[in-house]
């Protein structure tokens, strides 16, 4: 059995350790990312939904900068709404500023009805570079 490989940014939040996840093994030139969510540093979420996406997108990319990765480096992503309908404009927005060119990486949303307090939460997989 191949030994897990954490990786986890410098400044982690609380929910880590509260729910016990790493927030992303690397597997080869593979990084798989756990689910990120706009939590704050204590772990509770952020309120304001256009922030909560963007927080989101904030402790994900604190993530890929720990194993040495960027948004270019992402081939894989999952989307969780709890109102898909009524969110995908603001994701957009916020997205559309993250990914502004093409190529872009695949992308499935998916529409749930609970996300542990959440209302947005994105994991991802990415190649690592080979310089890293």
């Amino acid at each position: 059995m191949t030994q897990r490989n954490p990786v986890f940014p410098a400044n982690r939040h609380a929910l880590y350790a509260a729910h016990g996840y790493s927030a992303a093994i690397r597997s080869r030139d593979l990084l798989f990312v756990s689910g990120q969510v706009g939590s704050r540093a204590d772990g509770s979420p952020e309120p304001d939904f256009k922030r909560q996406v963007q927080l989101a997108f904030e402790n994900l990319r604190a993530t890929l900068e720990a194993a040495g990765c960027t948004f270019d480096d992402i081939v894989d992503v999952t989307t969780f709404h709890t109102d898909p309908e009524n969110q995908f404009e603001t994701i957009m927005e916020v997205k559309n500023h993250i990914f502004d060119k093409s190529p872009y990486p695949n992308w499935t949303a998916i529409g749930v009805n609970w996300l542990a307090g959440f209302d947005f939460e994105i994991k991802v997989i990415a190649r690592i570079p080979e310089n890293t």
